[in-house]
This record gives structure tokens, C-alpha cells and sequence, in this order.
């Protein structure tokens, strides 16, 4: 049992101040310690009180399992942190705060968060994003491009054919710390970037003439914004499910590019009847700007995959359509 911090600190806890709560997390030695003739229950509900008499032998107790608690309990004093365990979360934080000065100016946000965490998927709270505020932190996202000809990729003095590149990967593949780099698209510029949501689609869509398609799946924009900073004149246009998730997903991307094009074609309510797929649509979600398919999905809480329409061979030119100028 004593070799859980969260445990040790109840029982510290319960020596300095002399009352322990039962919280989440430290039910398990609330439970040992109330059966120990040295403690006592107060008037309130689950809160233990040390029987002053026998004090003595709760701090050897104490001793016996954690001999550094002194120190420790100096240090969280010292640092203005209660004796519990958020304290002591907070505690750990300064330590590893402290331990990692020096860092490399970038890193990837999982290795951040766990030199300043408890572990790699750690949230980073405000002293944690303190601790790391010269740090560049990575999300390390991918691009998977499909690309026209005509199109290269230069870093620097080095420069290649995307063309070449993809003969012989099958595709282009950029990372952030690429774009991050200062790697750039160049030569023809294409006629229009398509960004598709999931895999298979973005495999398997027939690419238009000239068209950049490009992976982008997710909330994870950061990667596909550094793209869409070098493609500010080239129209951009969205290809993805008609769910809620997609809609929240569209309206994000069109944060970081207000001119985004959404690819809903007419044809795909054709595909209602067969491929519909029942969803649960929230009764408070906001369908002000949806096209009128994405809202009759929303009224009979069904949605659409966009892979059942990928081979239509009317999608090229509703494709077209989608960032045709606007009278």
C-alpha cells in the first residue's frame, strides 16, 4: 500500500494537520487508516481526526514508509503548497520544471509533456507551459500529397520533381518540421488544393486536372495550416463526411481559410435512401450555415460517408463546380 505517493501523502496529510478526507484516489488507505485505533471520526462526513494520545504512532508510522517525509514536507512549505495531494502534484511540477532547463529549442509536445508531466499524455497546464515557453513545440503532423506535374519541393538549395518523388513512394509526403524548415511548393502552381478527410477517399478520388489533393484528417489543422500559408492565391475547396464531427471539422478549417469551399454535391441526397447511416445529430447544433443535404441529414438523424460517392463520375465536374468563381 505505502508504495503509492497518493497514500503516503494521506497519511502525511493526516499527521500535519491533523484531519484527512476521504477523496478520490486515497479511499483505499481512508479505509486502513480509520480502522487504526490512533485515528478517530469527526462530525463530518468522511474526514478522519488523529487521536492526539497516540500521535506518536502515526508519525512512526509515517517514518517507517516514507523517511523523507520531513523533507519533503519542508519543500512543500516551503514552495507555498498545501500537504496534499494536488500539492504534491504541483511539487513534482517544480522539480521537473527545474530539471529541464537546457531543452532543445524544439520538441515533439509528447516529449514536452512528459519531461514537465507525469507522463508523455499529460495535460499542460499553466505551470507546465511556463516551464516549456522557449520551447517550439511539435505536433509532428504529416502531409500525404497527391500532387499535379509541375509541382517541386524545394529546402534550401536542394530542390525535387514532385513528380519523381511520387514514382517512386507513390505519393508526397511533407512533415511539419519540414514546412516549419522553410520547405516550400514550387514551380506550377496547381489550379486548386482539394482537402479530403479520410484515407481511402483521398487514395482513391480521381484527381482532377492540376488539382493538389492533400490528406487532412482531423482537428489536428497545424500541418495543413503551414500548407495553406504558401497556397493563399489558389482556391481550397473540403471534401469530407457529413456528420457532426464533419460539420465542427469544416467549420475549423474555415477558421484558418474563411474562403474554403465545402464539396457537398447535389447528387450525393441520391444516395439517402441507400447508404444513410444513423447518427445522433445534438438538438442544439448549429445548422445556420450548412448546405440544405447537411440539414435534412441532421432532421432524420442519419449521415453520409463520402467514400459511397468518390467513383461517381459526375464528382469531377461538382468538383469543378465548387471553386468555379462566383457570380
Amino acid at each position: 500500500m505505502w508504495d503509492r505517493p497518493e497514500h503516503r501523502l494521506a497519511l502525511m496529510e493526516l499527521v500535519v494537520s491533523g484531519h484527512l478526507r476521504c477523496r478520490k484516489g486515497q479511499q483505499l488507505v481512508w479505509k486502513h487508516l480509520v480502522e487504526l485505533p490512533w485515528t478517530q471520526r469527526t462530525g463530518r462526513r468522511d474526514e478522519l481526526a488523529v487521536v492526539e494520545s497516540r500521535r506518536q504512532e502515526l508519525e512512526r508510522l509515517l517514518t517507517q514508509v516514507w523517511p523523507e517525509w520531513p523533507a519533503v514536507r519542508a519543500e512543500m512549505t516551503g514552495a507555498g503548497l498545501p500537504i496534499t495531494m494536488k500539492g504534491w502534484r504541483q511539487l513534482r511540477d517544480i522539480e521537473r520544471a527545474r530539471a529541464a532547463r537546457g531543452l532543445p529549442p524544439r520538441l515533439n509536445r509528447r516529449t514536452a509533456a512528459a519531461l514537465v508531466g507525469p507522463h508523455s499524455k499529460a495535460s499542460l497546464s499553466t505551470p507546465r507551459l511556463e516551464a516549456l515557453a522557449d520551447l517550439d513545440m511539435m505536433h509532428d503532423g504529416t502531409l500525404r500529397l497527391r500532387t499535379p506535374r509541375g509541382l517541386r519541393i524545394r529546402r534550401g538549395e536542394h530542390e525535387l520533381d514532385c513528380a519523381m518523388v511520387a514514382g517512386v513512394l507513390g505519393e508526397v509526403v511533407l512533415t511539419e518540421r519540414a514546412l516549419a524548415d522553410g520547405a516550400i511548393l514550387t514551380g506550377q502552381p496547381p489550379q486548386a488544393l482539394l482537402l479530403v478527410e479520410n484515407l481511402g477517399a483521398f487514395l482513391d478520388i480521381p484527381a482532377p486536372p492540376g488539382w493538389l489533393l492533400a490528406h487532412a484528417p482531423g482537428w489536428d489543422t497545424r500541418t495543413v495550416r503551414l500548407l495553406l500559408r504558401q497556397l493563399r492565391d489558389v482556391p481550397v475547396a473540403h471534401f469530407g463526411d457529413l456528420d457532426p464531427s464533419g460539420v465542427r471539422i469544416m467549420r475549423h478549417l474555415r477558421d484558418v481559410r474563411p474562403d474554403l469551399r465545402w464539396v457537398v454535391p447535389e447528387f450525393w441526397s441520391e444516395y439517402l435512401p441507400k447508404a444513410g447511416l444513423p447518427a445522433l445529430w445534438p438538438s442544439d447544433f448549429d445548422l445556420g450555415d450548412v448546405p440544405a443535404l447537411v440539414k435534412r441529414l441532421a432532421a432524420s438523424d442519419l449521415w453520409l460517408e463520402q467514400e459511397v460517392i468518390v467513383l461517381d463520375p459526375r464528382l469531377p465536374r461538382a468538383l469543378a463546380l465548387c471553386i468555379a468563381p462566383t457570380a
